[in-house]
Parts: C-alpha cells; structure tokens; sequence
C-alpha cells in the first residue's frame, strides 16, 4: 500500500507523540503495516513504556510482591518453618526494580527500532493539524516534522489538590524511589491506587494511615467488594478512616504535620496524594490543530478514536475512557487498522468497553469483570445474586485471618452472568480466565456445567447453586 500523501508530501506517514503502552504499540504495528513512522518521546519519567511500565502496572506489581514476604514469613510458621525474621532492604528493593525497567526501556526501544519506526528523544508540540515541532532536550534546537497522520498518546498524570503546603505532599510517581523509608504514610484518596499503595507500604513495614472523603473505598466497584476490602484492610493493619480528608500539610521538627477535617492531626513522614488522574494535554498545543478536549480536559474521540480534526487520533488514559493498558492497547490497534487496513483475511479492528476485567493489587487483591450489582438491578431489572464468603485452604493453617468473597450477578431473563466478583489471594488471575466465559456468553448454567479445579478458590465460582435469599 503507498502510503504518500495524493495533495502533499509528509515526513511521515504517522507521528506519534507519547511513548506509552498505547503509543509503542501503534507505532509498531503501523511501522510493520509498511507506513513511515515518528515516536516522540520527552525525555527523563515516564520514558518508553509510559506510566505502566515506569510508575505505574509493573513497579507497583513489583513492590505488592515485595510486600508480602513478611506476611509469607510469619503464614509461613503455620507450616511448620521457622527462623529469624526476614528484614527489608529498601534500598536493595528500588536498585532492583531500577534494573528491571531500565531492562523494559531498552526491550521498548528495541522493539520500535526493529520495526522501523523514527524514535525521538524529545518533546513533540502541535503546530498545526498536520506539523509537529519537537525539541530535545531544555537547550536543543527545534525542529518541525510533518505528518500525514498524528496520533496523540500522552496518558494522564497524578492530580493533587489545592491545600496549603501541598508541596510536601508526594504523588504515585514519587513513591517507588522515597529516602527514607516512611516510617509513617499518611494515604489520601479512596481509589484503586490508594488503595494499593497502602497495602504495600503497610507490608513493607510502614505504619499506614489512609483517609478517604466517601463512605467506603472503591467508588464504583461492587459495594460487596468495597466493603469487604475495607474490612479485610484494616485487619491487615492500615488505619483507614472513611468520611475523612485533610485540610493541610506543614513540615515540622517532627516531620509532616497534617491537619485534618473535622478537627485533629497527625505526624506523619510522608503524605502520598492519590486523589485521581487528569489527561495529560498540558503544551502539547492542541489548540494550534483546533482538537476539541472535554470538560475534564480530556481529548474527545469518535468510535475510530478520530479527534474532530481528522488528521488528529487519540488513544488511552489522554481520552479520558477507561484508564487500562490492555484498553490502550486495544484501542492503538484500532487505530492502526483504520488508517493503514487490517491484516490480511481480517476484518478491521473495534474496541469492545463491554466485561472488561480488572484487578486491584491490595492485600488481599480484588478481580472484577462486568456489571456491580446495583448496575444490573438498575440496567437488567430483574436478577439473581450468588455470593460465597469463606477461609481459604491455606489459611487453615497459616494462622491468618483473612478471608475471601466471591460474587456472581445473573441476570434472570437470560441466564447470563453479567458480573462476576472477588476479593481474596490471585484474584486477577482467577477472574482473567472467567472474562473470556463471560466475554462468549457464559450462562449460569454454564459454569454450572464446568467441572472445578479442587481443591482451588476458584472452583467456588462453579460450585455455587443457591442465590442470595432476598436479593433477586
């Protein structure tokens, strides 16, 4: 396929700006479609691979598997093991997670090269619809490239609210590298990330306090679910306190000083704000092209992730969509499809919002994959709510009091399972497997069907036969 402009020569088939998930991803299968590509990327954080990769899925991952050996250590007695306590080496910890990325950096760089794509180290702002003017480095020159085709994948950055002293106030992208360890972590904000960040630092060894403004965690997950965790939180040992922010933030003598609503204060080491994410779309110029952003300054798209200048796509956490790398993902290849043709023998690509799985990496994790309860009572009407609470095998022994919840939504008129629910060990990595089921089709009569895996948690997803009492 020619890819060269009929009216007018480019530089480039497609510049893409932004060096995440999303980005990587279509430059890359752009480049092996045959079309001319140029991937921009400012130096210094995120680098290749974007929030993920840097601050985000994998050094968070990382850290939640470091959190829990203490916990392996003393579960571990129940088995009959024993020896001293393992003590953390914090900064052994970072050296090794810094390996590790910097080891995805290069698999990231070398992957685009090996395609063909152009890739830049430097920032890439808008000009107009079709030209782009990147600068390397605080004192590089500038230079313009132009492009038949410019796909914007700049990702979302960390919103810290306006307090007094809110400059002593740390964001996700801070917490990987902190000196010293915090001794005392004060978290803010109710989210899947506070939520994980309290989790793991309580694991290291801080003594956590989480605050949040809601009633329970989670906003938006299944209320079983939040409430659970909540509980399963603190017996872990993080102080969360709902109904509750802070006010401001001073550094004392004694570290940092905060002041709470409602009255009181706490002394704290560190504060962590992870109050939510706004689309990254600061100096990109994006009004130079005429690209139309949203109330929450997010880029607008059409189905094809076309902005309303339809030279100008956007992909990822910059649309404001669902906030996933697989969605990313998804989404750069339906782009890719719909600019340069699918595959041979496929048909062009479509990004499906419908049972996307998720997982919250707390301890224990949380899995989901479809609709909450309280969307399907009010989207389906009429249905049926399975629900198992239990303590797991391991736990029999470990001397551990955590527990697990399992939940299933049916709808009645169908048989469907619309929405499937968990709060216990490898929760990703049970509902992952549930999510193509569900994505096919799955009855309840279905998994009634399935033969489990005993003995396995994950088996209690097929084994329950007697809905909630009252809550059809």
């Amino acid at each position: 396929m020619n890819y060269e402009a009929q009216e007018r020569e480019f530089d480039t088939d497609l510049f893409v700006v932004g060096g995440g998930s999303g980005g990587v991803r279509a430059a890359r299968m752009a480049a092996e479609r045959g079309a001319r590509v140029t991937l921009a990327e400012a130096g210094g954080k995120p680098g290749l691979g974007g929030t993920c990769v840097n601050v985000g899925c994998i050094p968070k991952k990382l850290y939640s598997y470091a959190a829990h050996y203490a916990e392996a250590f003393e579960e571990s007695h129940g088995f009959g093991w024993q020896g001293a306590a393992p003590r953390l080496d914090w900064q052994k910890l970072k050296q090794n997670r810094r390996n590790e990325l910097a080891r995805l950096n290069s698999v990231y760089e070398k992957l685009l090269v090996g395609s063909g794509v152009e890739v830049l180290n430097a920032h890439a702002r808008l000009v107009d619809a079709h030209t782009v003017e990147v600068t390397a480095g605080a004192d590089g020159a500038a230079r313009r490239v132009t492009a038949r085709h410019i796909l914007v994948a700049t990702g979302g950055r960390p919103q810290v609210p306006e307090v007094p002293g809110r400059e002593h106030v740390l964001t996700s992208n801070e917490m990987f590298d902190l000196e010293p360890f915090p001794a005392r972590l004060l978290v803010i904000g109710g989210g899947y990330i506070a939520c994980e960040f309290a989790s793991i630092f309580n694991g290291l060894g801080s003594r956590v306090t989480q605050l949040y403004r809601g009633p329970q965690v989670l906003r938006g997950f299944d209320d079983d679910i939040r409430k659970f965790l909540g509980a399963e939180l603190m017996k872990k040992g993080v102080d969360l306190r709902l109904n509750a922010g802070m006010t401001s933030v001073e550094r004392t003598a004694e570290g940092l000083q905060v002041e709470l609503q409602g009255g009181g204060s706490i002394a704290v080491d560190a504060v962590l704000c992870a109050t939510g994410r706004v689309p990254n779309v600061e100096g990109l110029g994006l009004e130079h092209a005429g690209v139309s952003l949203g109330n929450d300054g997010a880029v607008l798209v059409d189905e094809n992730y076309r902005t309303n200048a339809p030279s100008i796509y956007a992909v990822g956490d910059v649309t404001g969509r669902v906030q996933l790398t697989p969605v990313a993902l998804a989404e750069a290849m339906v782009v890719v499809d719909h600019l340069f043709g699918p595959p041979a023998g496929h048909a062009p690509r479509a990004t499906s919002y419908e049972f996307i799985p998720t997982a919250v990496f707390t301890h224990p994790s949380v899995g989901t994959v479809g609709m909450t309860e309280a969307e399907a009572r009010r989207e389906l009407g009429v249905i049926s709510v399975y629900r198992s609470e239990f303590k797991a095998l391991k736990h029999t022994l470990s001397g551990s009091s955590e527990r697990t919840l399992m939940k299933l939504v049916v709808e009645e008129s169908t048989d469907r399972v619309v929405g499937l629910h968990m709060v216990g060990d490898e929760a990703g990595e049970i509902v992952q497997g549930f999510a193509v089921a569900m994505k096919a089709g799955a009855t309840k009569a279905d998994f009634d069907r399935t033969i489990g895996i005993h003995p396995t948690a994950a088996e209690e997803f097929v084994t329950m036969r007697v809905p909630v009492a009252g809550a059809q």
